[in-house]
């Protein structure tokens, strides 16, 4: 296919003080094998304090001619969702399709072909308009710390993915939470691009709100998204927690999303305290059982791993993890959708 027939892709990086990660980012969308003619980077800075915008100006005075086009925007929207629809306003009038990216993460060189490639075979094939296709997100590249190393394991584990966009999954296949998508902008302009009110699940809104249109997702394991997560105990919490939060406003929009393992703490709770006040001899087995549960699966990740500080680090961030998620859905109740947010912070919010 010649150069000029190919879609036109624009990817769109939201940034917040991420001058420790965004260069990586950007070199790795740079050198795609994707013509650089049909492929432009926009990155959208919500107010970096850092010296993001300068490292982002500077790699773009030095960008190589055969590389896509690179420019950089104020996002006065400060957030995610704000940034993806200015995009909309600034991308050529001949893009096709939009690439969700954020500034601490990277891809293989065949990513944007690959993804291109597919949603194409995958549209021949399929009647129903196909409104985006994601990918697998996978760790980050280099050595990592001893908490980030537990935090990781954590998200890779049945009982800490949540289904979410950190799921294990293989092949290609439809689904209703695709991650880092390359998006159809005809099907996002459509449903009036991204909700913003969702400082933090913005794009799984969005993935709804497109197959309530009659849209179809897929996600595919033949490319994959390498993520910085988090690198300590305290913005691990911070995240479990806010994760909740948003959560739970998710689901007082869209009520289908609900899944019962979410709850599954609470319930344990519940029983706990019920067999508590009954006055049951054996009150404490749900929490017991619970334990011994998150031992094994410690044991299972130092074996795997070959890390015996996994015996302990697993259950630990298993705790934070389902204590935090479980009181953030409750905030999220009664909270006010912009009081609480952690990112607030620097180096990337993944400290």
């Amino acid at each position: 296919m010649a150069d000029q027939t190919m879609p036109m892709v624009v990817s769109v990086i939201p940034v917040l003080n991420e001058e420790s990660t965004i260069i990586k980012c950007l070199t790795s969308l740079s050198q795609q094998t994707y013509p650089h003619s049909r492929h432009k980077i926009l990155v959208l800075d919500g107010g970096s304090v850092d010296s993001t915008k300068a490292v982002v100006e500077e790699y773009i005075a030095n960008n190589s001619p055969n590389a896509p086009e690179i420019s950089i925007y104020d996002n006065p929207g400060k957030y995610v969702a704000e940034a993806r629809n200015l995009a909309l306003e600034l991308v050529p009038d001949s893009t096709e399709y939009l690439l969700e990216i954020i500034g601490h993460c990277t891809v293989t060189k065949t990513h944007v072909e690959t993804l291109v490639n597919k949603l194409t075979d995958l549209q021949a094939s399929t009647e129903s308009p196909i409104g985006a296709i994601g990918v697998k997100v996978v760790t980050r590249e280099g050595n990592l710390g001893i908490v980030e190393s537990w935090i990781e394991d954590t998200l890779s584990s049945p009982l800490g993915s949540g289904g979410g966009q950190f799921e294990n999954f293989s092949g290609t296949e439809k689904t209703k939470i695709p991650a880092f998508c390359l998006h159809s902008r005809k099907a996002v302009e459509d449903i009036g691009g991204w909700d913003t009110n969702f400082i933090t699940s913005q794009d799984s809104d969005l993935s709804m709100r497109l197959i309530n249109a009659g849209y179809e997702l897929f996600r595919t394991d033949e490319v994959s998204v390498k993520m910085a997560k988090r690198t300590s105990l305290i913005s691990w919490i911070k995240m479990s927690f806010r994760y909740g939060f948003w959560r739970t406003k998710l689901l007082k929009k869209h009520h289908t999303r609900a899944s019962m393992r979410e709850f599954l703490p609470w319930f344990g709770l519940l029983l706990t305290v019920t067999l508590l006040i009954s006055e049951q001899d054996y009150w404490y087995m749900p929490g017991l059982l619970y334990l011994v549960v998150l031992f094994f699966e410690g044991v299972r990740f130092t074996v795997l791993r070959r890390d015996v500080t996994m015996i302990i680090g697993i259950p630990i961030c298993m705790i934070i993890l389902h204590v935090f998620f479980s009181v953030g859905l409750v905030y999220g109740v009664i909270g006010k959708s912009r009081s609480f947010n952690d990112r607030e912070t620097n180096n990337g919010n993944v400290n």
